[in-house]
């Protein structure tokens, strides 16, 4: 019986859900329309779709082809297309766009089911925005408010401007009084405007004479070309330009908008809300018709560095950004290489000390001209006691002038031997001296460059860690709303955005000055400018120069140590610092060797001279018997001298070098144990950033994961505020630490090449192919 029973019910059951499916009811939903393009479809698809998934089951909801009607923005039109839906089998209209909305908003009655919907502005709509319901039949609106003001006194805080162009579709222009409204809204503001009425985009760009700013106030049917062409004519212009549409547009190259980037969503989930509710049996008449409008302030940060509108510290807080950290105004954008080469040729520090060695080239030249003639020519007047002259026999007359040439030639000398030797070993060292600057200079060239680019990460994530900030800020305001938390998280949270805004604007700062470092580096006026292009261990730079290949030779711990042992020897080999010690040794070397057996050697020089008298005069010019004058002689010389007691000098500067030498003997030591000490803690340091490359990125997907479970977490009330805060900070140390562990590793891997004095990215494949081989060479011969 009992099977029976149940046997009856089910047929019961069935009969009574055919019967429900039966009478389903079938909605045809009209859609006005101002204009249709591209860009409109798939949002036009997503309302279709979103009324259709929020209805599901309760009604057969339809949208016939022929009921989706364009008035091109004509208002005969749009009168047409409503009485039409009204005439045939449509029911319910929804209505959207500024021409639609002057029509459906001026009936008195509605013979079918309305939904206005769009979004009007504050400053010109004639819709009471006050009311929460429209309180008439078969009528409702769901508007979301802007205001043309609040725009402009962002946009003049963002740029200054003096004569803004306001830029609008022709027909809409023509069908509402925006004359007399923007007059009135410019009466508080200290600028002058210029309406620019357009069909295309030419219309705009060829009527910015006296501008210095452009709003775009329409253009919601623009496509994507039309508003990356218009954006790139304002740019090429350097106008700053903002629009009433959304981020999509910014992130097209416009450069600022104050609509959210969930307007759109949210608007269209409200639409078919209320269809859904319609279709359920509440009246029109009694839905809620506002949408809360949340302006929030969005910057192309490309676009404002392009046109030169700085970014004020002001508005970071509640600003966002799109677009990269590129400074696309930038005057020149470097690579690591053209870092490199630059400041080998222009650092002011490796130009002084190329000076160093041009001045030790000098002094080898000084020494040199110890064997070059010395030639000389001198005149002399005499002026002589007459008495004295008189008995002379006119040998020494009263006047006379007389002159001579004298030349003197050393032929031979210990001394100026050693001093050249010594120069050239002088000037030797000196080069060495400017080598180990100039791979200095290459390491702080390049550690600059790296840390751009990690003050470049930094910035951007900053960026994303107040954006973050943001949204769980507005998680705790939709909670303290609904009930759910207490004020102090929001006050929480508000404290943090300031925290964060704050750190956004040090490493900004701080972002300015690895720059000015950078500039400086490369004789650059320290105001230029620059950019530099991103590289990592992927980038061809690095993998034309087979990093890879290192890091797998000191990941393998069976030749990481005959491979530390074979780097040790090379930079021994290359160390300029050693070079310059050994040839400053040997210059001390060559001063012991003069003071020593070179001392007995003799200096041997040749000398002659001519001496002619051109005039006598005065008492005693006359010679007297036997005494002939002689007006022109000579005489040649040669001497041969030997120090034989020099004042003890010989002995002091000997004993000055053996104690020189000594100490260079001792430098030398030194700098081999700084360098076997520096090459083994500079790999270990590599080792460390290889391990760190790869847990770096396992900890950041780790804590994304985390944060992103404890933010759905906190917003459904299941963990507190401060599991949430601690959440975010993980994740962004978790950022910093692995975006900067590619860079380090890359930093560590030129410091080493520093220890080793040979960097591969400035030597040739074919240098680079032969240090291989000289270590497969070593590695056999250490098996």
């Amino acid at each position: 019986m009992r099977t029976i029973k149940q046997y009856i019910f089910f047929i019961l059951f069935l009969t009574l859900l055919n019967s429900s499916f039966a009478q389903k009811k079938t909605y045809h939903i009209g859609i006005l329309l101002d204009n249709h393009t591209e860009k409109l479809s798939p949002l036009l698809k997503q309302l279709q779709n979103q009324v259709s998934a929020v209805v599901g089951e309760d009604a057969i909801v339809v949208f016939p082809k022929e009921s989706i009607l364009v008035n091109q923005f004509n208002l005969q039109n749009a009168q047409q297309n409503y009485q039409k839906l009204i005439n045939n089998n449509t029911d319910i209209i929804l209505a959207f766009g500024v021409i639609n909305i002057k029509v459906v908003a001026s009936q008195t009655q509605y013979p079918k089911p309305t939904i206005l919907f769009g979004t009007v502005n504050q400053d010109i709509s004639a819709i009471n925005l006050e009311k929460k319901t429209s309180g008439v039949k078969n009528f409702t609106y769901l508007i979301e408010s802007e205001s043309y003001i609040d725009d402009f006194k962002t946009f003049k805080e963002l740029t200054n401007f003096k004569n803004v162009g306001i830029a609008i579709e022709k027909p809409i222009a023509n069908a509402l009084p925006l004359t007399s409204v923007f007059n009135e809204l410019f009466k508080n503001i200290d600028a002058n405007y210029t309406l620019i009425p357009f069909d295309a985009i030419t219309d705009i760009t060829e009527n910015l004479n006296n501008i210095d700013a452009v709003y775009l106030a329409g253009g919601f049917f623009l496509t994507e070309e039309n508003i990356q062409q218009l954006a790139q004519a304002l740019i090429d212009k350097k106008l700053p330009s903002f629009t009433a549409l959304g981020i999509e547009e910014v992130q097209l190259g416009l450069m600022a908008t104050q609509q959210a980037e969930d307007n759109l969503d949210q608007f269209i989930r409200r639409i078919a809300l209320t269809v859904e509710s319609y279709i359920n049996g509440t009246p029109l008449a009694k839905m809620p018709i506002y949408i809360e409008y949340s302006p929030s302030l969005t910057i192309n940060y490309n676009t404002a560095q392009q046109i030169g509108v700085p970014i004020k510290y002001s508005l970071i807080a509640n600003t966002n950004f799109v677009g990269n950290l590129k400074d696309a105004s930038a005057e020149k954008t470097y690579n690591l290489l053209e870092v490199i080469n630059d400041v080998l040729e222009q650092n002011l520090s490796l130009k002084s000390q190329n000076k160093d060695i041009d001045l030790a080239s000098q002094e080898i030249k000084t020494a040199k001209s110890n064997y070059l003639p010395n030639l000389t020519v001198s005149a002399t007047g005499t002026y002589i006691d007459p008495d004295l002259a008189e008995i002379s026999n006119g040998q020494n007359p009263e006047f006379s002038t007389s002159g001579n040439v004298t030349l003197q030639q050393t032929i031979f000398s210990e001394a100026a031997n050693a001093n050249i030797t010594i120069q050239k070993k002088l000037q030797k060292a000196q080069q060495e001296n400017y080598n180990a600057q100039a791979l200095d200079a290459v390491f702080d060239a390049s550690n600059a460059y790296f840390n751009v680019l990690i003050l470049k990460a930094n910035v951007d994530i900053q960026l994303r860690n107040l954006e973050l900030t943001k949204q769980n800020l507005k998680i705790a305001e939709q909670n303290f709303k609904a009930g759910e938390k207490g004020k102090s998280d929001m006050l929480r949270f508000q404290s943090q955005k300031a925290q964060d805004t704050q750190n956004l604007v040090e490493a900004i700062n701080q972002l300015e000055q690895g720059f000015i470092a950078l500039n400086q580096l490369l004789n650059n006026p320290l105001e230029r400018q620059i950019e530099i292009e991103d590289t990592d261990l992927s980038s061809n730079i690095f993998k034309n120069y087979k990093y890879e290949q290192l890091v797998s030779l000191l990941d393998n711990p069976t030749t990481r140590d005959v491979f530390i042992e074979f780097l040790t020897e090379e930079a021994k080999n290359n160390a300029p610092e050693l070079k310059s010690l050994q040839y400053n040794l040997e210059a001390v070397q060559r001063s012991l060797k003069l003071n020593s057996s070179g001392r007995f050697l003799p200096t041997v020089a040749l000398q002659g001279q001519y001496n002619r008298v051109f005039n006598r005069s005065g008492v005693g010019s006359e010679p007297g018997l036997f005494f002939p004058q002689l007006d022109d002689n000579y005489n040649v010389g040669l001497n041969v001298s030997i120090p034989i007691f020099n004042r003890n000098l010989n002995n002091i500067n000997k004993q000055t070098n053996i104690i020189q030498q000594d100490q260079l003997n001792i430098n030398k030591e030194n700098i081999e144990l700084s360098i076997n000490a520096n090459m083994r803690a500079s790999v270990l340091n590599l080792v460390n950033q290889i391990s760190n490359i790869e847990l770096s990125g396992v900890s950041e997907q780790a804590a994304k994961e985390s944060l992103e479970l404890t933010q759905t977490a906190y917003a459904s009330g299941a963990v507190t505020i401060i599991q949430l805060i601690d959440a975010q900070n993980n994740y962004l140390n978790a950022q910093l630490a692995s975006t900067n562990a590619g860079y380090n590793f890359l930093i560590s891997g030129l410091q080493l090449e520093r220890v080793l004095g040979y960097y591969f990215l400035i030597n040739s494949e074919d240098d680079n192919t032969k240090f291989t081989q000289r270590f497969m060479d070593f590695l056999n011969s250490k098996n």
